[in-house]
């Protein structure tokens, strides 16, 4: 799979997903309501700054707190295309594959983007490509991206049952 955008940085470690989107808006379950909401503690400001080809490029750690399903939700509402970071906290790292959202750590990638960079990430070959530079990326197993194309855990399960 190939994934190409434009760099919006998140350039802060242990960056929870308290501020990422906070708990009075945990009540929404239209994800088309809860991206208004997204980066709400963190810096609202950053939604402004979502394009249509945004690769969120992220610090260590990202994702720490919570298990909030809402984060991924909202950031695939809006388009975001994947996140590369230096280091995602587990939970939030399975939430954003099992809904659909490739998470790629990569800190050679992380320290080489900036805002605006552009990043191409493609799985087969194991390579994320910031401004024409090159870096080798951890290689995925197939069963993730398997996840990834069908859409998340739930499309992917349905597929699975439907053609046995």
């Amino acid at each position: 799979m190939i994934f190409e955008g434009t760099a919006l940085l998140i350039a802060r470690d242990n960056v929870d997903t308290d501020v990422l989107y906070p708990g009075p808006y945990l009540n929404i379950v239209d994800p088309q309501q809860m991206k208004w909401y997204l980066f709400e503690g963190l810096d609202p400001s950053l939604r402004d700054r979502l394009r249509e080809d945004t690769i969120l490029v992220v610090g260590e750690n990202f994702g720490a707190g919570s298990s909030r399903e809402h984060v991924p939700l909202a950031m695939k509402a809006w388009g975001i295309r994947c996140l590369v970071g230096k280091s995602f906290a587990r939970i939030f790292y399975r939430n954003c594959i099992n809904l659909g959202l490739l998470a790629v750590p990569c800190r050679e990638a992380v320290d080489a983007a900036r805002d605006g960079s552009r990043l191409r990430i493609d799985t087969d070959a194991g390579v994320i490509e910031v401004d024409g530079r090159v870096f080798r990326m951890p290689s995925l197993p197939p069963f993730l991206l398997d996840i990834i194309t069908c859409g998340g855990l739930e499309a992917w399960a349905r597929r699975r049952l439907t053609t046995g």
